[in-house]
């Protein structure tokens, strides 16, 4: 008997230590040399320099080669990490992060990879993906102060695990303009012209755009005038106008979902009757050529070449100044939140602070997981935001009374490039997707341009109080909402511009709710609705 309780009492022990090195795998830490060799704080991240391989996404703003950047090689010498970057271009990154995630043969970390919530789930359950909670609490200060300052961010990087498996974009909270985005203006030259006041209600947005057609306001003799346009897809136009019609309520990211405003539960807004009755507007407008006639397929090229003839009397677009240039863009005024028939007027076009999930995960293949984690969060901070969005001071910038300020050899390039062009040399910030979090302080873009901040001033009263980000599913759900998911927004968004141009009558609106239903609705909103109650437990 002693023979068989010793020999039990082995096995026993056996599996402990067993269990306590599967529990040191999964939890993705770093070895005791790894650990070792690393600073808590500070500069150098690491005392001896280490090698990472870096899978990146590759916009085609930003520098060709991030090997030869200035501010990564100035942060290689402060960090002692030493990078070499994989960049794929956006055209072909879909295929590559696949086949890289397939084959197994991966690199220490995804950058900017664009990694989907499902593929997030999906291989951070399998392990490929290390979860990130403890070591962003133990190594990564000033990501950690922005999860605990805006639990909401947390709550939506939160999956159903309980995991947190990869490093986001943030847009700050604060920085309304730039989670506004794309805004609408109003061409305030015509606007006196016509003797009219900035729209401040749906009919009014009407009675603008139909006397802007009626009217030869650009003065050439012709009557070739463009009422109301975008580029290349009627969204845009949906985020001035949905919040008059109370549809859209939760924010930009959810393009089928809100929150019904009788009951707060859930809604798939896109059979609702105020969703309806959205459609019908845009579609008098669109009847009576009040909005381009080639929206849908509007480029550009060909937008800004109309904007340039003076043409377009509104626009739901960026800063018209840089983008249609001074003497033109400066006739734009920013429009107002509008009012509906039934008295609705809110701003929904807005997004989640949380923006891109999937920008930036570490792998099992990671040796220095702490140290990458580290590396990354620096960017987070003031010092390396700073960095990261201005540049090396005297180089790219100089420091102001009123702050940093972009050297004019940026701003006003002699070789004629644009600031993007110019910064891209030495930084590899132009063209987003990145995991940091930005700020107006340092943000270059034309979100930050004193038009942009006007606009976002006078929409604020009206911006919707709640945001949703992306939701997160657990492993079953993910296969089932990714198919009813593509199915209905293919169909909602044909029948959109279907309803919208008149290609469909309204009297066949039920039949059209009644495919929607046929097509897994209950089955999609049971799924969300699950996802709902997760994120708000989180």
């Amino acid at each position: 008997m002693k023979g068989i309780s010793y020999l039990f009492m082995v096995i026993v022990a056996s599996l402990l230590v067993l269990g306590a090195c599967s529990k040191d795998e999964e939890s993705g830490g770093g070895s005791e040399e790894s650990l070792a060799n690393l600073n808590e704080e500070g500069m150098p991240i690491v005392e001896e320099p280490i090698e990472l391989d870096i899978f990146a996404g590759k916009s085609a703003t930003t520098a060709d080669d991030w090997n030869d950047v200035l501010l990564l090689n100035e942060y290689k010498e402060m960090s002692n990490v030493d990078i070499t970057w994989n960049q794929v271009p956006a055209d072909g990154l879909d295929e590559k992060r696949n086949l890289a995630l397939a084959s197994g043969d991966l690199p220490d970390a995804f950058y900017a990879a664009n990694i989907s919530i499902a593929d997030l789930q999906k291989y951070g359950d399998q392990g490929t993906f290390i979860p990130l909670n403890d070591m962003i609490d133990e190594y990564a200060p000033n990501i950690s102060k922005v999860l605990d300052d805006n639990p909401d961010i947390r709550k939506g990087l939160t999956f159903p695990d309980g995991n947190i498996y990869s490093i986001p974009t943030v847009y700050s909270p604060d920085f309304s303009s730039l989670l506004i985005g794309a805004k609408g203006w109003v061409n305030g030259d015509w606007l006196e012209q016509l003797d009219m006041d900035n729209p401040e209600t749906t009919e009014e947005f009407y009675e603008y755009l139909k006397a802007v057609k009626e009217t030869d306001l650009n003065g050439n003799g012709e009557q070739d005038e463009i009422p109301l346009s975008s580029v290349a897809e009627m969204s845009r136009i949906i985020h001035w106008i949905s919040g008059a019609f109370g549809v859209q309520n939760r924010g930009q990211l959810h393009t089928m979902i809100d929150s019904d405003p009788e009951t707060d539960d859930i809604r798939f807004y896109p059979i609702d009757d105020q969703y309806k009755e959205m459609l019908k507007y845009l579609h008098k407008l669109y009847d009576e050529g009040l909005i381009e006639e080639s929206i849908y397929s509007l480029e550009v090229d060909q937008h800004l070449a109309n904007a340039a003839d003076d043409r377009y009397g509104a626009v739901q677009f960026y800063n018209p100044i840089e983008l249609y240039g001074e003497e033109v863009g400066s006739q734009f005024i920013p429009g107002n939140a509008l009012e509906g028939p039934d008295g609705s007027k809110m701003y929904t076009g807005i997004t989640s602070p949380l923006r891109g999930l999937g920008e930036f995960v570490i792998t099992n293949e990671n040796e220095n997981p702490e140290a990458t984690l580290r590396w990354i969060d620096y960017f987070w901070g003031d010092e390396g935001s700073k960095m990261f969005f201005m540049g090396i001071e005297d180089v790219t910038y100089e420091e102001t009374e009123d702050g940093p300020e972009l050297l004019e050899e940026i701003t006003d390039n002699p070789d004629g490039l644009t600031l993007t062009q110019a910064l891209a040399e030495y930084i590899i910030n132009p063209g987003g997707n990145h995991p940091v979090m930005v700020t107006d302080e340092y943000f270059t873009g034309s979100e930050n341009a004193p038009e942009d901040k006007e606009a976002a001033e006078l929409l604020e009263p009206y911006l919707i109080d709640e945001i949703w980000p992306n939701f997160t599913y657990e492993a079953e759900e993910n296969d089932e909402i990714s198919i009813l998911e593509a199915d209905l927004e293919k169909y909602i968004t044909e029948m959109q511009a279907a309803f919208i141009t008149g290609e469909t009558e309204f009297s066949e609106w039920d039949d059209y709710i009644e495919t929607v239903e046929k097509m897994g609705l209950d089955d999609y909103m049971e799924i969300q609705q699950a996802a709902y109650d997760r994120y708000n437990e989180n």
